[in-house]
């Protein structure tokens, strides 16, 4: 069963994301408990896959999101508009001065070296996104009026509060009745739901979720965490790449969810912090279809990694329905954002085509 996208001519968007988008404040090399000064960016997983989407592949998207209308709100609405994403369908709660009621999320990250593993920091607590609920978005009007051939949110963002997880559930079952193609990236953390019920409500709510889901994206970790389903050779540290494994994982998932039409999850061999090895297996119409595996890719900043794989997945889709081609595109693009700085990729469809059909890192003149 491949994927039946609307055509661009009949959709403003070619993909919309919803999801909370935060600043982030980065230490550089040095560590968030030392920092004297900080380097700002924007970030959030579902977001950063409609960046991507703009930046680097040269798609129309739009972001779904809400801030406190004041100045740290207004500074990511510009990061936003920098990275070319549509801010129309931002919604502005009034800020009370002292951020009782409503507020921006911050988070401060450190990226790892060697040894060292990467750290975040999320300062998220009665953000204005935690604080959408179901009315709050004219659904309608965005895919019925406006169109887009996709949406793509994930479970950042279905875990900050109840009525989040509630607007998701909304914002999919909405896209079906619209023919809107719908992916979902997993994205596990266990910080996010530990007060609010622990893995088994991330289960409760994925799986709800998960039956109006056409594209479904994530790592071990997440199939495992959210979605119940185990994948047998890995070791605790991701040393090894038990390639069978992942593909098992995945057919027991299809076979509980046969709405999905189209799977993939990112393998990361974590040696250090700074090299890993990188690759992403998908599955489509009954055939697996894998990557390439960049052994030892040397990493700058592994944040945004999966987001970037899931932008290139979802540009590869689009443009060709292809899953060969949507898993190269995914692993090339993801390789390439961890060899930069920040949460977003600084990649061009030039680089990633070059990554992608194998060529070498000699300079470019």
């Amino acid at each position: 069963m491949s994927l039946s996208i609307k055509s661009a001519e009949s959709c403003q968007f070619d993909c919309i994301s919803l999801g909370e988008v935060m600043l982030r404040l980065d230490p550089g090399e040095g560590r968030v408990r030392t920092a004297r000064q900080f380097t700002a960016w924007e970030g959030g997983g579902e977001y950063n896959v409609t960046r991507g989407l703009r930046r680097c592949f040269g798609l129309r998207t739009a972001v779904v999101t809400a801030f406190a209308d004041n100045e740290i709100g207004r500074l990511v609405e510009d990061f936003i508009l920098q990275g070319g994403v549509d801010t129309r369908f931002i919604q502005w709660l009034p800020y009370d001065g002292i951020g009782r009621t409503v507020r921006n999320g911050l988070n401060f990250t450190e990226r790892g070296f060697g040894i060292r593993g990467a750290v975040g920091v999320p300062d998220r607590g009665n953000t204005a996104a935690s604080q959408l609920k179901p009315g709050d978005i004219d659904w309608d009007d965005i895919f019925g009026n406006h169109g887009a051939r996709w949406l793509h949110t994930g479970g950042i963002f279905a875990a900050l509060s109840e009525t989040s997880a509630e607007v998701v559930l909304e914002a999919v079952q909405s896209a079906q009745k619209y023919d809107t193609i719908v992916s979902y990236d997993l994205n596990y953390r266990p910080s996010l739901w530990e007060s609010i019920g622990g893995q088994t409500k991330c289960q409760e709510v994925n799986h709800e979720i998960a039956r109006y889901v056409d594209v479904m994206i994530g790592n071990e970790e997440d199939f495992t965490a959210c979605l119940g389903f185990e994948v047998e050779g890995v070791d605790e540290n991701l040393t090894k790449l038990p390639i069978e494994g992942f593909q098992q994982m995945i057919l027991t998932a299809v076979q509980e969810f046969p709405n999905f039409k189209a799977t993939a999850t990112t393998l990361r061999g974590v040696k250090t912090a700074t090299v890993n090895d990188w690759g992403a297996i998908a599955w489509m119409q009954g055939e697996f279809y894998q990557s390439k595996l960049y052994s030892d890719l040397e990493i700058m900043d592994r944040v945004g990694g999966g987001d970037s794989f899931a932008s290139g997945f979802i540009y590869g889709l689009q443009t060709t329905n292809d899953a060969q081609e949507a898993v190269d595109y995914g692993a090339a693009h993801g390789a390439l954002a961890m060899t930069t700085p920040g949460d977003t990729s600084m990649a061009t469809l030039k680089e990633v085509e070059k990554v992608k059909s194998g060529a070498g890192a000699r300079v470019v003149r």
